[in-house]
């Protein structure tokens, strides 16, 4: 019998599984994945996700920051593609840059809000998401920059310590990061695809490695993999990120500057913190 009351005969065609003569052990299996596979089955109701055994952590995306930034002293977002490299540049110069989820008219109130300018929506005008673009951006300018993945998370960050890291500064976050906590939560932002699926991408893994591997403590499984990616693409970044589909993508539009800027590894000894829902350059002793 089904857990509704029904025999597996009375549902199945003819022909089908009330023809074949199954043995009580078998049935018994059968009815055990199915109560497994209904909503409040025999799993247990409460999963821990949150890697909070281990010192350094790392998860995707929006998830990601929620359940390990609940249990971290430090949370690092990295956006290689190019969020978090475009906040590294503009705050190394003494910009000061709000990062918000949305565009258009949602955008350009928020800067109004603010007393500050929304980056331009065209990566090859004025100030905007392209980090070569940043390259003139003048001290103390306060600039609005959207983006769907670095800055969508770094928006929704509810948490005192938010750093940015990057390629260019991942050995510069990570020992600034190990004097702000105990516990670190690195959160690679990963991108979408055009239908508004995610989708994991293989530079902000790397950069994501790039801060792990200079983090001391002990690291969750999750962790060490994005360490080994990036060691092993460590020796060839540039070909590697004008190689992956973000690369590619930006290339074809033309930015094939921006990608090389973002494949630039420790060039930096910048560290950028959000600090009232800004990231500005920060110096940690």
């Amino acid at each position: 019998m089904r857990a509704d009351g029904r025999s597996r005969s009375a549902i199945c065609p003819r022909g089908g599984i009330s023809d074949v003569d199954i043995d009580s052990h078998t049935m018994a299996r059968l009815d055990a994945i199915e109560i497994k596979s209904r909503p409040g089955g025999s799993y247990p109701k409460h999963v821990t996700f949150d890697q909070a055994e281990f010192q350094v952590r790392c998860e995707w995306g929006l998830p990601g920051l929620r359940e390990l930034g609940a249990v971290s002293d430090v949370i690092v977002i990295v956006d290689v593609l190019s969020f978090t490299t475009a906040i590294d540049i503009a705050t190394a110069r003494g910009g000061v840059v709000f990062p918000y989820s949305l565009k258009g008219e949602s955008a350009a109130s928020y800067a109004r809000s603010l007393d500050a300018e929304l980056a331009s929506p065209e990566r090859d005008s004025g100030f905007s998401l392209s980090p070569a673009s940043l390259r003139s951006l003048p001290a103390g300018y306060r600039l609005v920059l959207p983006s769907p993945n670095g800055a969508a998370l770094s928006f929704k960050a509810d948490h005192p310590i938010v750093l940015a890291a990057c390629l260019r500064n991942a050995a510069a976050v990570a020992p600034a990061a190990a004097r702000l906590g105990s516990t670190v939560a690195v959160i690679p932002a990963g991108e979408m695809w055009s239908t508004g699926e995610f989708r994991p991408s293989i530079e902000d893994w790397i950069g994501a490695g790039a801060v792990i591997a200079a983090c001391t403590g002990s690291h969750s499984p999750e962790a060490s993999l994005a360490a080994a990616v990036f060691n092993h693409f460590r020796e060839d970044l540039s070909r590697t990120l004008r190689a992956c589909v973000s690369g590619k993508e930006l290339i074809e539009r033309g930015f094939g500057l921006d990608v090389d800027l973002a494949a630039e590894l420790n060039v930096s000894t910048n560290v950028p913190r959000l600090v009232n829902r800004a990231f500005v350059s920060a110096v940690v002793r």
